[in-house]
């Protein structure tokens, strides 16, 4: 066990920050999408109105 994390300790530190980053950057768009911003951004004031109905 010991060799095996010796030989693709890199290979698992990076997977691990690769799945840190996918996980922040999910939670930030729950967030964001609780606080009632959109894809575009929050608010409507520069939105072409292509992304919401009216």
């Amino acid at each position: 066990m010991l060799n095996f994390l010796q030989l693709n300790g890199g290979t698992i530190l990076l997977t691990a920050v690769l799945v840190l980053v996918v996980v922040s950057i999910i939670r930030y768009l729950v967030r964001q999408k609780r606080q009632g911003c959109s894809s575009c951004g929050c608010g409507c004031e520069g939105c072409s109105g292509h992304c919401h109905t009216k």
